[in-house]
């Protein structure tokens, strides 16, 4: 192998079991000490789910799109360790200062201090971030994986120009899906914001909440990440166009793609969740409110797929009983995988009651009563975060070393 390449420390499939367990451990402990009802501070599900879904945006544009700089030749442990010190302080920036006290000055959903001084829910601020974040998984990412970060590249950019100029430019469409898909919901939500008009999709998806947007935004990350890891690249790769075209012709068929899968799971969802849970959203809150609920789960389940494709691509190095990894064969192969491997993980949260005996969910006692809070996603983003710090800020370390 050439130098600088990355080796499985213990071989496959050794590297990747370890590395998992590792990873879930690190995840478990951190969700005990700060987010588990039992535990020292019991912050569930806010304001922890906002800081770790801003954690992975931020840690995007850190290795993403700036290439680690300016600390790209430190060497490991020691790049990792400040690459992430830097991301914390750059997450309370961006939440605590640009979103609460910059843009929350003519937002006003978007600071809590604001909406705690006009007595409403300060909560809804932390939504609010939390709802950026969503957007942001995917128009940030969508100009490095389908238009291959078209238009800042190809350039004579160097770091940090290139990068920055690449954040300005996904934040200017990130805020173009957030004004269409986001605000309205705010509209609804904050009584006496008149100023901020009242969601458009009610009668599309059956419920005005942002869990539509949920619903089907979240299959369009997975199929978007999904991309670079397990199909390595395909079935993109056979649109030859130049582009904008390839990445915009990617990006449609990817949202219908998404909007398609979210239909289904909507329809298959009552298959297995216990009548009793349709029933009571209905009784408590109308047929909306049982909309409301199929579309979140869709993302819930979505959501299950996040640690089977990653872990699959980035630590058991794409493995396939085939010796072309890169076949339409391997790509079924590893598709189907990742369906079950998510499916066996939903099994587990739900109906092993994971998210009750390990996650301290004090309302899973019953099995009608653990669909619908959508806390299943809370926990999957919480799960990978461990996974892609050491994949981005670490470049493997431990698990892999360089082989000269």
């Amino acid at each position: 192998m050439a130098a600088g390449v990355l080796k499985a420390r213990w071989g496959q499939p050794l590297t990747g079991i370890i590395s998992l367990g590792v990873f879930t451990g690190v995840a478990w402990g951190l969700w005990y000490l700060l987010s588990d009802p039992r535990g020292p501070v019991g912050w569930f599900p806010y304001p922890f789910v906002m800081y770790l879904a801003m954690m992975i945006l931020v840690g995007l544009f850190q290795h993403m799109f700036t290439g680690d700089w300016p600390f790209q030749n430190v060497p490991q442990p020691l790049k990792g360790i400040i690459m992430t010190v830097m991301n914390v302080i750059l997450v309370w920036f961006i939440i605590d200062v640009l979103f609460y006290r910059v843009l929350g000055i003519g937002f006003n959903f978007l600071s809590y201090y604001g909406l705690d001084a006009l007595k409403q829910p300060g909560k809804m601020a932390q939504i609010a971030v939390v709802c950026f974040v969503l957007i942001g998984f995917y128009s940030y990412p969508v100009f490095t994986i389908f238009f291959g970060k078209w238009p800042v590249q190809p350039s004579n950019l160097k770091q940090p120009e290139s990068g920055l100029a690449e954040i300005g430019w996904a934040s200017f469409i990130t805020l173009f899906f957030y004004a269409v898909l986001i605000v309205p919901f705010f509209g609804l939500a904050l009584k006496g914001a008149p100023v901020l008009n009242s969601p458009w999709w009610g009668g599309i998806g059956g419920t005005p909440h942002v869990h539509w947007v949920f619903g089907w935004w979240e299959w369009a990350i997975i199929i978007l990440f999904m991309t670079p890891n397990v199909w390595r690249m395909k079935p993109w790769s056979l649109i030859t166009l130049p582009q904008p075209w390839k990445g915009l012709i990617s990006m449609v068929i990817s949202f219908a793609a998404a909007y398609g899968i979210a239909l289904l799971c909507r329809q298959i969802i009552p298959m297995w969740v216990p009548a009793e849970t349709i029933h009571h959203l209905e009784e408590a809150k109308g047929v909306a409110e049982v909309q409301r609920f199929l579309w979140l789960h869709s993302a819930e389940i979505a959501g299950f797929t996040l640690i089977p494709f990653l872990v699959w691509h980035h630590y058991f190095d794409d493995m396939v009983p085939m010796a072309d990894k890169d076949s339409w064969g391997a790509f079924l192969f590893r598709t189907i995988g990742v369906l079950v491997f998510a499916a066996v993980s939903y099994w587990i949260y739900y109906y092993a009651n994971f998210g009750h005996w390990a996650l301290g969910n004090e309302h899973m006692t019953e099995l009608s009563h653990r669909f619908p809070n959508g806390e299943s996603l809370v926990w999957n983003f919480w799960w990978i975060i461990p996974l892609l710090w050491n994949e981005w800020f670490f470049h493997k370390w431990p698990f892999y070393v360089h082989e000269d």
